[in-house]
């Protein structure tokens, strides 16, 4: 039984903190330096939860995870493989699907909140 103790609460929990860049082949434009805090992951290894931080710079993207997001500070830039694109600005909540290829570009320093389900 899940008990009141067992709730998240990020800013009161002890969190492993790493930072990478995005892999060489996938990078565009910058150093494309990224930092994850995640601070839940269930039983399974298919539900993680946290905060992502990223310097400008873009990566080409593959989704094989649905992701929800806040966008706590900064501005972004999605684009599909047929030229299409997003902008994100802080405040702003949205959902990557599972399936999506294309550019995430940061065009002032992010952070967001992330909650991904990778189904098995």
């Amino acid at each position: 039984m899940t008990q009141a103790s067992d709730i998240i609460v990020f800013q009161r929990s002890p969190v492993r903190v790493e930072q990478f860049a995005a892999a060489a082949d996938r990078r565009i434009e910058g150093e494309c330096v990224q930092t994850v805090e995640n601070h839940y992951s269930d039983p399974s290894g298919q539900f993680h939860a946290g905060i992502w931080s990223g310097g400008r710079g873009s990566w080409r993207v593959k989704y094989h995870e649905h992701e929800f997001c806040t966008l706590l500070e900064g501005y972004v830039r999605l684009t599909d493989t047929q030229g299409d694109s997003v902008e994100l600005f802080a405040g702003d909540h949205f959902v990557i699907p599972a399936g999506f290829e294309g550019v995430w570009e940061v065009l002032e320093p992010a952070r967001k909140t992330y909650a991904i389900f990778e189904p098995k």
